[in-house]
């Protein structure tokens, strides 16, 4: 029964409606789109990720959507409002992780680095292409011998000439990186002390992608390494508003709340699945769903979606200033994700192994969520440094 015969119900496993501080344009907007994925993408996709195939092909019918351009969906300043664009992102990853890739990697990472970095005239000629994946890019910060710390270790490097920059060095684990026509690539200035950000055509010359190969989460998103030897980029493609791994800070802090988002969009899908199944598994002559131990399983998955919820929901009404915060977000939410999805697939048990169940490919991206944006162990460093004034970083 669809979503408009049952409006209190749009998302079932969200037993405290936070859906609900949602404008009607904006719900109707989320049904749209979830249609969409219902009837194109859940039909293939277990056969792409068995495949490790990238979903690409959403992008031009989500673009066509307009699930970031409509009119209807801004406030009387113009805006998408935080809290749609937050179950923006829930409703693509309860499908699947890799549907929020392709399609937020694009309009939430690239955009947002673009439009927090670049010049005027920057934003006016490149803006309205990104929205519409014109102008398709992804973001490249991490190398291969430096993660956590690239901070304090990259290797990457931009050398000045008189009309431009000369980049060399390696990124590695960049998602949607051979699917997109420009690279955010971030380096360390040769001969000064800036971190700088320019957007690279992927064709240019000495610039290589590989497809980093038997992945085993997020196996629809194309990870890539990149190399870059002497790759020339003329200085107009330099987002001159970031000259320091602060401003790149500046620049992501907005995104931090995503993890949340992400978290419990993953969590809710897993739980659908995980319910569905309880509901037509008969064991001992009846339905699981009527065992206790089942029910107990279940609940403590709403329980969980709940907090991430509230978590999200609270980020998106007071937006996070300051990196603890982003980093209490991010363990809460991984943490509660990686419960989540094991109750699951403890719920439909053996069968849980099986992609024809849904519920193993949000048992194996919550190891991908775990990581990104930072190890757990380096976020609980940052706000053990925020609540004891001692860093624990090094010793």
């Amino acid at each position: 029964m669809s979503d408009e015969q049952h409006p209190d119900d749009m998302y079932p496993g969200d037993l405290l409606g936070f859906w609900k501080d949602l404008t009607p344009a904006q719900r109707a907007k989320l049904r749209e789109v979830r249609r969409w994925l219902d009837e194109n993408v859940r039909p293939v996709i277990a056969d792409h990720w068995e495949r490790a195939e990238t979903l690409e092909f959403i992008r031009e019918p989500l673009t066509a959507l307009r699930l970031l351009d409509d009119p209807e969906l801004f406030d009387a300043d113009g805006q998408l409002s935080r809290l749609y664009r937050g179950f923006l992102t829930l409703e693509l990853c309860r499908v699947d992780l890799a549907v929020s890739i392709v399609y937020g990697g694009q309009v939430g990472m690239f955009r947002t680095l673009v439009r927090a970095g670049g010049s005027p005239e920057q934003l006016a000629a490149w803006d309205d292409d990104i929205v519409s994946f014109r102008m398709t890019g992804c973001f490249a910060l991490n190398e291969p011998d430096h993660g956590s710390d690239v901070g304090g270790g990259m290797e990457t490097t931009a050398r000045r000439t008189a009309d431009g920059w000369i980049i060399n060095g390696r990124k590695r684990w960049i998602g949607n990186a051979t699917i997109s026509d420009n690279i955010v690539v971030v380096a360390r200035e040769e001969d000064g002390d800036r971190v700088l950000a320019f957007v690279v055509p992927s064709a240019s010359t000495g610039l290589t992608r590989t497809v980093i190969e038997r992945k085993a989460v997020a196996r629809m998103v194309h990870n890539a390494d990149i190399e870059f030897v002497d790759v020339f980029v003329p200085e107009e493609r330099r987002l001159p508003r970031i000259e320091s791994f602060a401003d790149i800070n500046r620049a992501l802090r907005p995104l931090r709340s995503d993890i949340a988002w992400s978290s419990a969009g993953m969590q809710l899908g897993a739980y659908e699945a995980a319910l569905a199944y309880a509901q037509e598994r008969v064991q001992f002559g009846r339905p699981i769903a009527g065992f206790q131990m089942i029910q107990e399983k279940l609940v403590r998955i709403v329980a969980n979606i709940a907090q991430t919820l509230a978590l999200a929901s609270r980020c998106a009404a007071q937006p996070m200033t300051e990196d603890a915060p982003a980093s209490l977000v991010k363990i809460v939410a991984a943490d509660r994700l990686r419960e989540t999805v094991a109750l699951a697939r403890e719920t439909v048990g053996g069968n849980g192994v099986l992609l024809d169940y849904d519920v193993v490919r949000f048992f194996a991206d919550a190891e991908a969520m775990f990581t990104f944006e930072g190890t757990r162990e380096v976020n609980t460093l940052i706000v053990g440094r925020a609540i004891t004034g001692r860093s624990a970083f090094t010793r």
